[in-house]
């Protein structure tokens, strides 16, 4: 149940303000509620999530405890630079109504994101895949639902730029306690 409930926490918090959240309640203030658009943000954060638990898995057969948490310290600090990195997308002007291109997009975007690689870094320290996948998919599937539910109201209602630079601190710091932990420098 760890497993599960780490990776629901830490994608949602994760993907609060980020990329794929945004465009999303951007995309709903422009369109209105559209609910076949909460339900491929919905679906994707799911796919997205049990893909990086997945590969988490396949990696967590192949790496010793040490290697394991030097592979969860480089998973924190791509998940730092991705909550570090300053959003300056804009909603589009005239957004696309075609649901493939927005499920195409919301697919890339969170396959790459600070939550996946969270997922991933969670499936491969507690070795366990599918808990790790239903807790992030669970967590990125309510920040997206947020995202809708806020639609342009997001942005304004939430400091996003300051909680994204503290996770991303914190995520940072946590980084380099394993990456020294990994490399016996520390208990």
């Amino acid at each position: 149940m760890t497993p599960f409930l780490f990776a629901m926490v830490a994608s949602f918090v994760a993907a609060t303000g980020s990329r794929d959240q945004l465009l999303v309640a951007g995309l709903r203030a422009r369109l209105g509620p559209s609910l076949p658009l909460l339900l491929i943000a919905v679906a994707s954060a799911a796919m997205t999530a049990f893909i990086a638990a997945w590969f988490g898995g396949r990696l967590a057969q192949d790496l010793s405890r040490d290697a394991s948490t030097m592979f969860v310290a480089i998973a924190m600090l791509l998940a730092v630079f991705e909550c570090a990195w300053p959003n300056r997308e804009t909603t589009p002007v005239e957004p696309t109504r075609s649901l493939f291109a927005v499920a195409l997009v919301l697919f890339l975007r969170q396959l790459t994101d600070a939550s996946r690689f969270l997922v991933a870094a969670f499936a491969v320290a507690l070795a366990s895949p599918m808990l790790a996948g239903a807790g992030g998919a669970l967590g990125g599937a309510a920040a997206v639902a947020v995202g809708w539910a806020l639609g342009g109201a997001l942005s304004s209602r939430l400091p996003l730029r300051a909680l994204r630079l503290g996770l991303a601190a914190i995520l940072f710091l946590l980084a380099i306690w394993l990456a020294l932990t990994a490399r016996g420098l520390i208990g």
